[in-house]
Order: C-alpha cells, then structure tokens, then sequence
C-alpha cells in the first residue's frame, strides 16, 4: 500500500514541477519560451542581409565573432511587418546543433508556469499559421500565455539553407 501512495505522489510531484519561460511580445499577444533553449538576449545589432533568403530570414549577426541566422518571428507567423526600435531584442536560441537568433518587438520577463497550468495547443484543420509553432497554452492568473516550440519555428529545411548561407 505505501508503495502506491509513493506513486501517486511522484505523479503529482510531476504536475506540480514548473519550468521557466521567457515572455516576449509580439505586437499585443505574449509568447513564451523555455529558458533552457536561450543563450542570450541582446539588443539588435546590424544585420547582413544575405540575398535569396526566405522573406522571415532577416540576414545574419555577427555575436561576439560568432555568424548567427536571424529570424524575424512576425514575419515567420504573418503578423505583418513593423520597423524595428529601440525596444527590439534578438532571442538567441540553441535549435539541434543550430543557434538562431530570433528577432521580438519586445522582451517582458521570466515566468515561473507549473507543468499543470499548461494547456495542449489549440487543433485547426489547417496549420499554416503562427498555431503549428505552438506547443501549449498556460495559464497565468487571468491570462492565457501562448508557448511555443522553438525546434517547429524552423523546419529542417530552414536549418539547411541557413546553415549554408552562415558557413558560405
């Protein structure tokens, strides 16, 4: 019998574990990603832009000697275009072997979100939009935090062009 309830403690163990999430802006919704996936943040810097990109491939950075992909996320999801400020960041993000650079409106802060308070993602019939990058929804007090899947914002093939482009 004991051994049971240590079961059913660990599985709310479980549930109640939290993960920390960083939130951005993106025009008025707020997304969030995984601390453990970011490297950096840091204010925009000069991009190169590189010809024959995908139109969301904003160019490349050079970070500290280091040539990094940089990935508009409005454009990436189809919110339309806006010019950057002084409040635009770069999201650095480790993706497989690959660091991207993804370019926000705006950085807000870190949120604590236990594993319970995260929702599946919303199902559409059509996934062509900003919903296939999403892997949950959280709850926070009143407000719903959309989370995203870093590894689905940038497809495979995406990965090989940009790699390519980076290294030649």
């Amino acid at each position: 019998m004991a051994d049971i309830d240590l079961l059913v403690e660990d599985d709310e163990d479980v549930d109640n574990q939290s993960s920390k999430y960083l939130m951005f802006n993106l025009g008025d919704e707020e997304y969030g990603i995984d601390i453990a996936r970011i490297t950096a943040i840091e204010e925009l810097p000069q991009i190169t832009t590189i010809p024959d990109m995908p139109n969301f491939v904003k160019g490349v950075i050079n970070l500290r000697g280091k040539v990094i992909p940089a990935v508009d996320l409005r454009l990436r999801f189809g919110i339309e275009e806006r010019e950057y400020d002084d409040r635009t960041c770069i999201v650095i993000v480790s993706v497989d072997d690959s660091t991207i650079g993804l370019i926000v409106d705006i950085v807000s802060e870190v949120h604590e979100i236990k594993n319970n308070d995260i929702g599946p993602p919303p199902s559409f019939k059509n996934t062509s939009g900003k919903e296939q990058y999403i892997s949950g929804l959280a709850k926070k007090g009143e407000e719903v935090k959309i989370i995203l899947d870093v590894e689905k914002i940038i497809s495979n093939e995406d990965k090989a062009i940009l790699e390519q482009e980076k290294n030649g």
